[in-house]
């Protein structure tokens, strides 16, 4: 019943934060957003993460996640950069939960390196509209972002796992539609499609590692 409850709350807060990002409501936004993530950390708990090394890397990566969470509810440089920073280390604890799961499928990373090419082709604005936008200062970090989220991304499908190499992939469709939003043109459901792709691919990886 916990984890039920646990899974009910999750979805019900993440359609509330979906609302409000397509809606314009920053105000029901701020408490929406971060309040996703702590209701996933309830269903990984409930799921035993504490117990295991796999769940208490899924722990640190939501986290982690949640902190980024709350520096890109503002909309400055710095802010972004510190969102930025959460979630690189974020992308790593979540590398780190995969390897303690078991790299079981390593001919399934060339799945993962496919969403990769697919992501870098379609982004490949990213990089040239960070650096018109900060220079080398905020292109380097974004670069080293991508080489992170593009390790996730095999490892993630690395582990034979389908809900967990589904969900790295919709992590990096968030990210790749977030960078293009940012550094190319926002188009009319960027954000939208940013927190449906991210909420569902941390879905998918809690549910895959820890076998909800």
């Amino acid at each position: 019943m916990q984890l039920v409850l646990a899974w009910v709350a999750t979805g019900v807060v993440a359609v509330v934060d979906w609302w409000a990002v397509a809606s314009g409501r920053r105000g029901v936004e701020r408490w929406a957003k971060p309040a996703v993530m702590v209701a996933l950390g309830s269903v990984a708990l409930a799921l035993g993460a504490a117990d295991t090394a796999t769940g208490r890397w899924v722990l640190a990566a939501l986290a982690l996640g949640l902190v980024g969470d709350v520096a890109l509810l503002g909309d400055s440089e710095a802010r972004f950069l510190a969102g930025l920073g959460a979630f690189l280390v974020g992308h790593l604890a979540w590398v780190a939960a995969f390897v303690a799961a078991g790299l079981e499928s390593p001919v399934l990373g060339l799945v993962g390196c496919l969403v990769v090419v697919v992501a870098l082709v379609l982004g490949r604005a990213i990089v040239p509209g960070a650096h018109r936008d900060g220079g080398v200062a905020l292109a380097a970090p974004v670069v080293v972002y991508m080489g992170v989220i593009a390790a996730m991304a095999v490892t993630g499908w690395a582990t034979g796992r389908l809900l967990v190499g589904l969900g790295a992939g919709l992590f990096v469709v968030s990210d790749t539609v977030l960078g293009l939003g940012r550094f190319e043109r926002e188009r009319r459901h960027t954000g939208l499609v940013v927190m449906v792709t991210y909420h569902g691919g941390q879905m998918l990886l809690v549910a895959g590692l820890l076998g909800a």
